[in-house]
């Protein structure tokens, strides 16, 4: 089931890097998700852009990240754009998740969280983990 959102309430956009993939970018817009993908703004893959730079272009556009590496969030040099824009970031607790489980990694937080996507605001950054 997608995750429904208000029509007036703002509807985010997200930045998925490289490593989940395309079948996670397409399923999460089967489920209503706008969705960026990393190559589709960087050349090559985005192979030659380190973290820090395609987590600030996308949070310069208010599109939230995702990520399949935690270890981000303990880089000082990778997480410095998300604490210099207050922002969020979400990654997965596991490397070894086929498509569809990231999908519900990703997704899960929004349908049980009472205020939806939105539910998610204020966290710096979020381990996408099942229920």
């Amino acid at each position: 089931m997608p995750c429904v959102v208000p029509r007036c309430a703002l509807r985010p956009e997200f930045f998925l890097d490289r490593n989940p993939g395309r079948r996670v970018a397409e399923e999460l817009r089967v489920r209503g998700w706008t969705v960026h993908r990393i190559n589709d703004v960087f050349p090559v893959d985005a192979q030659d852009i380190p973290d820090e730079e395609w987590i600030a272009y996308g949070l310069d556009r208010s599109w939230v990240p995702l990520s399949k590496d935690g270890r981000i969030k303990t880089r000082d040099l990778e997480i410095r754009p998300v604490l210099e824009r207050d922002a969020v970031l979400f990654y997965l607790d596991n490397q070894q998740l086929r498509s569809i489980e990231m999908v519900e990694r990703f997704d899960t937080p929004c349908r049980h969280s009472p205020g939806r996507r939105q539910g998610w605001a204020g966290r710096l950054c979020r381990a996408a983990r099942p229920h």
